[in-house]
Formats: C-alpha cells, sequence, structure tokens
C-alpha cells in the first residue's frame, strides 16, 4: 500500500503517524518474503525498522547525513532509499550489497562492514561540514556490540572534546552477533531492566512537586549517578533516554526535537531483535543471518544440510578433544563463539573459554598476556577481523615472539558479504611478520592435525586459516596428528608442469592436473601446506627441474603465497623456471557466489589449466 510508492525518502514526509505504522508492518513483511528465499542478515533489520522510518522522516535526507554502523542493521535504510526492486538481488552477483555502499548509493554516506567505525566517520562528516561553512545535520547510528569496540570509545572521547553538531543513536538490543558481552553492557541491562530505576524515571516529575529543594537536590544527584547516560554525559554528550525504539509515536518527535538541538547528543534506544517474527525473536543468535530458504510458519530451513563436515565443526571438535588433555589450552573470541564453534568449546569448559566482545585488538594482546603465564590461547577470529588487530599481532605477539595460536577462519573468498569481509589478505600480512609460522590445510582432515601442530609448537606464534563452509568430504583420521613444521607434500606426480597450491586451491590442482593428463600434459601437484615457512627443500629442486611451475592460492596475489615462491626461487639464484601465479587480483572483490568468483579471479581448476596449457601447447594431444 504505502511501500511500493517509496522511491525516495521524501514520501515518508507526506505520510502520518497511523500511515508510518503501517509501513512499518508492510515492510517487515516485504523484509521477510525476500529472506525466507535468499540468504541475509535477518534478525537485526527487524529490529530497525521504525529507526529507519523515524530518522528518513525527520532529517532530510542525502542532505542530512546518516551514517549506520555495520550494514546488517540498514536492510530497512535501503528500502527506504531507492533500491526496493533491487532488494531480492541482495548479496547475489550483480545484486545491491548487503552492506553499506558508496558506489551503491547516495544515501549510503560510509560505507560500512566492520563494526564500531560510525562515530569516527559521523566525527569527520561534522568537522568537514564546519570547515567548509555548510549546514546539515549528521547522525550515527550504532548498536550496543558496537560500543565493546574501542574505537567508538576513542570517537566519543574526541567527538566531545571537539563539542561538535552531531547525534549518536545507541541501538540497544543487548545484541552484537551473539549476546553482547562486558561491564558496559550488564551495567546499561541492569538499569534499563530495574524496576526501581524505571520507577524513579517514570515518576521523577510527581515527585520533584512533592518534595522539599533540599530532597529534590538529593534525589537528582540519586537520579544521575543511576541513569545509564551518565557515562556519556562525562564524555561531553546530552543524553536521552532510554526510549523504546520500535515505537513511532515516541521515536519521530524525540528526533523532531533532537533535530534542532546543537553540539554533541546521544539518544539511546531499545529494540527488539527480529521484532515482528516470533522465531527470531526466540531466537536471536540463530537468525541473525540465515542462509535461507526457510519454512515461514516454522522458521526451520527447507534446505537439509549436507553431511559433510564444516571446516568450522572439525576445529572445534578437535580443540575441545585436545583440551581434554591440556588445561593449558583456552579459546579466545571476539563477540564470535557461534561463528567459530568456540561456543561448544565454552560448553565443555566453561572456565576455559573467553569473549572479549567486538574488540579484535584487545582480543590478541588479552591472548598474548595469557601466553606468557604458560597458557595456551586460541584465538579464533575470522580473516576479515583480525586485520583489525594487525598491530597487536606484529607488536604484542610476534616481536615477544609469544605462543599464541591464531584459527583464522572464513579465509579465503566468502561469497555473498563482499570486499569487506573476504579473507585474502591474512597470507600476505602474517608471512611478513617475524616469528610468525602459518598454515592452511587442503581438506577437513589435514585441519584436525594442523589444529594438534599449532598446539604442541610452543617456539613462538602459529597461525592455521580455513574457508567458510564444508570440506571436501575426505575420510577423516581417527586421531589428529603433529606435522613437521615448514614441510610440503607431493600429492600427484608428473613431469611436464608444476602446480604448488596452497589449502583450499589443492583440489582444484588435483582436478585440473586429471583434465591435463587427459589431454596428454602430466603435472605434478604439490600441498604446500606451509606458507612460512616454505619447504624450498622440496619445491626448489622440484621447480628447477620441470622448469614450469603454477601456484595457486585464495590469497591476494601482492605479497602472497605465489611471491613467496618467486622470493625462495631468486634467493637460491633459480633463474631458469616459468612461473604463472593464480590467485586474488589487485582489486576488491564484489560479492556473489564463491565458485563465480574465483573463476572471475582465475585461480579456479579451469584457470590452472589454461596456465598449463599456455605453458606446454606443444604436448596437447
Amino acid at each position: 500500500m504505502f511501500l511500493e510508492k517509496i522511491d525516495n525518502p521524501a514520501y515518508l514526509k507526506t505520510l502520518a503517524l497511523d500511515e508510518l505504522k503501517i509501513l512499518a508492518e508492510e515492510m517487515r513483511a516485504y523484509l521477510l518474503s525476500v529472506l525466507s528465499e535468499h540468504p541475509g542478515h535477518f534478525a537485526p533489520n527487524f529490529g530497525t525498522v521504525e529507526l529507519a522510518i523515524a530518522l528518513h522522516t525527520v532529517f532530510d535526507t542525502p542532505r542530512d547525513k546518516l551514517i549506520w554502523d555495520i550494514g546488517h542493521q540498514a536492510y530497512p535504510h535501503k528500502l527506504l532509499t531507492g533500491r526496493r526492486e533491487a532488494f531480492p538481488t541482495l548479496r547475489q552477483s550483480g545484486g545491491i550489497s548487503g552492506f553499506l555502499s558508496r558506489a551503491e548509493s547516495e544515501y549510503d554516506v560510509f560505507g560500512a562492514g566492520h563494526s564500531s567505525t560510525s562515530i569516527a566517520a559521523a566525527l569527520g562528516i561534522a568537522t568537514a561540514r564546519d570547515v567548509t561553512n555548510e549546514n546539515y545535520k549528521v547522525v550515527a547510528i550504532i548498536g550496543d556490540g558496537g560500543l565493546t569496540g574501542g574505537m567508538a570509545f576513542e570517537a566519543l572521547n574526541t567527538a566531545g572534546d571537539f563539542k561538535k553538531d552531531m547525534v549518536v543513536i545507541l541501538n540497544d538490543n543487548q545484541m552484537s552477533i551473539s549476546a553482547t558481552v562486558g561491564a558496559f553492557s550488564k551495567h546499561f541491562h541492569k538499569l534499563t531492566s530495574s524496576r526501581h530505576y524505571n520507577f524513579l524515571r517514570s515518576g521523577a516529575k510527581e515527585l520533584m512537586n512533592l518534595i522539599s529543594s533540599d530532597a529534590k537536590d538529593i534525589a537528582s544527584k540519586i537520579e544521575g549517578a543511576l541513569k545509564p547516560g551518565t557515562l556519556f554525559e562525562e564524555f561531553g554528550f546530552r543524553y536521552f533516554g532510554p526510549l523504546d525504539g520500535n515505537d513511532l509515536g515516541a521515536l519521530v518527535p524525540v528526533l523532531t526535537g533532537i533535530r534542532d538541538l546543537s553540539g554533541p547528543i546521544l539518544l539511546h534506544l531499545v529494540t527488539e531483535k527480529g521484532r515482528g517474527y516470533p522465531p527470531a525473536v526466540a531466537d536471536p543468535v540463530g537468525f541473525y543471518s540465515v542462509s535461507g530458504p526457510f519454512d515461514l510458519k516454522t522458521g526451520k530451513t527447507t534446505k537439509p544440510k549436507p553431511p559433510i563436515a564444516t571446516y568450522t565443526g572439525v576445529f572445534s571438535r578437535t580443540l575441545i578433544e585436545l583440551a581434554k588433555q591440556d588445561s593449558r589450552i583456552v579459546g579466545v573470541t571476539a563477540a564470535m563463539p557461534g561463528g567459530t564453534g568456540l561456543d561448544k568449546f565454552a560448553d565443555a569448559f566453561p572456565s576455559r573459554c573467553f569473549d572479549i566482545g567486538l574488540a579484535e585488538q584487545c582480543a590478541v594482546t588479552f591472548a598474548a598476556g595469557l601466553a606468557t603465564q604458560g597458557m595456551r590461547p586460541v584465538t579464533a577470529i575470522y580473516s576479515t577481523f583480525l586485520q583489525r588487530s594487525y598491530d597487536q599481532v606484529l607488536h604484542d605477539v610476534c616481536i615477544q615472539n609469544l605462543p599464541v595460536i591464531f584459527a583464522i577462519d572464513r579465509a579465503g573468498l566468502v561469497g555473498a558479504d563482499g570486499p569487506t569481509h573476504h579473507g585474502v589478505f591474512d597470507l600476505a600480512y602474517l608471512r611478513s611478520m617475524p616469528n610468525m609460522v602459518v598454515m592452511a590445510p587442503k581438506d577437513e582432515d589435514e585441519l584436525q592435525h594442523m589444529v594438534k601442530t599449532a598446539l604442541v609448537y610452543e617456539n613462538g606464534p602459529i597461525a592455521f586459516r580455513y574457508p567458510r563452509g564444508n570440506g571436501v568430504g575426505v575420510k577423516m583420521a581417527e586421531k589428529p596428528k603433529a606435522l613437521p613444521i615448514g614441510k610440503a607434500e607431493i600429492v600427484r606426480e608428473g613431469d611436464d608442469v608444476l602446480v604448488i597450491a596452497i589449502g583450499n586451491r589443492v583440489q582444484p590442482a588435483l582436478e585440473s592436473a586429471q583434465t591435463l593428463a587427459d589431454s596428454g600434459i602430466s603435472a605434478s601437484v604439490i600441498n604446500a601446506r606451509f606458507v612460512k615457512p616454505l619447504d624450498t627443500a622440496l619445491i626448489l629442486p622440484l621447480a628447477q627441474r620441470i622448469g614450469k611451475v603454477i601456484t595457486v592460492e585464495d590469497g591476494v596475489l601482492m605479497g602472497g603465497f605465489g611471491s613467496a615462491v618467486l622470493e625462495a626461487l631468486a634467493a637460491d639464484g633459480i633463474t631458469d623456471v616459468q612461473v604463472t601465479t593464480l590467485g586474488i587480483p589487485d582489486e576488491f572483490i564484489a560479492h556473489g557466489d564463491t565458485s563465480q568468483l574465483y573463476a572471475m579471479c582465475e585461480c579456479d581448476a579451469p584457470a590452472i589449466v589454461r596456465a598449463a596449457l599456455d605453458f606446454c601447447p606443444c604436448l596437447v594431444r
């Protein structure tokens, strides 16, 4: 009725409050219909429908700037800003992004895939406005999980000091991906759910009219000490809230009033994750993101899970079994216990698993501290998020040569989440760090051996990285065994071309070798296992003998695994070898189906075949 008429937010200003409420229900119904068929972030967006409507109703976007922290709460924003018809293409090749993208819309003021960035970006935008003497409002929307990241507090501190005219909206749903952790979140929840606090807030005016001036002063101090905004006010912000963030009748007038104020302002909203869809309300963690499709009535997936083990599941099971034998093993996660499999480790060893919140920098240095005291910290972080703690890995772990173990999940291209989440940089930056050992398994069985290898290695930091999703379905060994550090393996022998692969590119290398054999070309395939140290004792003589080398990786070519092989050949003075490196090119890769993306990057099996045929055209039958 209303949603189909919205091509831009200006239409919202023509609607009455009751009509905006109808629009909210239409938006939830549309979100449900699309996301039940196509994968996407689910529960966070159901909680921000009213907020998106109210913001675009009250503020004059795109002249006024809305900066959303992490894009997975901004689907309603997309529906209101000209992307309703394109929404079914969400996260698909050629479709719209699941996150904010400046290239996609002028309403996406600042790109966002990682958390805790919105306040700093808003502060920069507000400062630019003042320097250029322009006149518009700047609003940052951040979740309570985002406030567990130190960058958010750094920005609050600076914004209060600068006394900038800007609004920060705290979307408090007591959840990040899993339940929000930390003293700050617990303080909020305790106060906002307290019967005494809410009585004091709701009855404050009546109470003040009945008591003496001295008592009023005491009562005011009591309220000031209790309210959640005390901390923000110390940062220099005027605090309003907490307010029901799903109540349009309250949101629109409050935002209208705040719009006309100046200086740093923080509005605290309490929203319900998954609102409007009971299965998501009951299980906001499970419905954080849906892989789709699922039954609308039950919320249960209609696509059966394949029986093949996931890499994350293999890591989790192996770690639990090894931790039974060594009480020094502890798990560390940055707000991702479910995604990394450490939730099951926490169930088995509740006193030995630590969720640091959306604060990867803190997580890495925390693990370094554990390692100084003889513990065996396994820090499980997605590849894309480990980038946020680059300095801590280098400065706090590697310089001190501390035996911290990095379990790097979602390595390589991850598909629909796109460029902010592709884990393609870890090989390049980790191999440049002294003291670091870097591994990548060819399949799920080899992963369990690498978990074992990392835990028995105590000479310094060690990392193993593995892709998202299912393994290739190999037979698993009964028990994990430690691999010799820096030793590769020959998985296929041949004389015409040498393919050196790492991680999940070993399987495509084997597939290409079989295709080449059918064409009369004999290919050797090496599973490198280790990016650092590289097995030069195996690789260099074989490369020199065969003379034609193809390296293939699921990381960036600039400084990555292929570069390591080239550097080794150069260092040994081997110059008569032809080398082709296949991997992720020097550009950010869009979102889409993973197999299509690997083909586009030319590091899949057909690409390996083409590279070999370029080397050996005269050998083809």
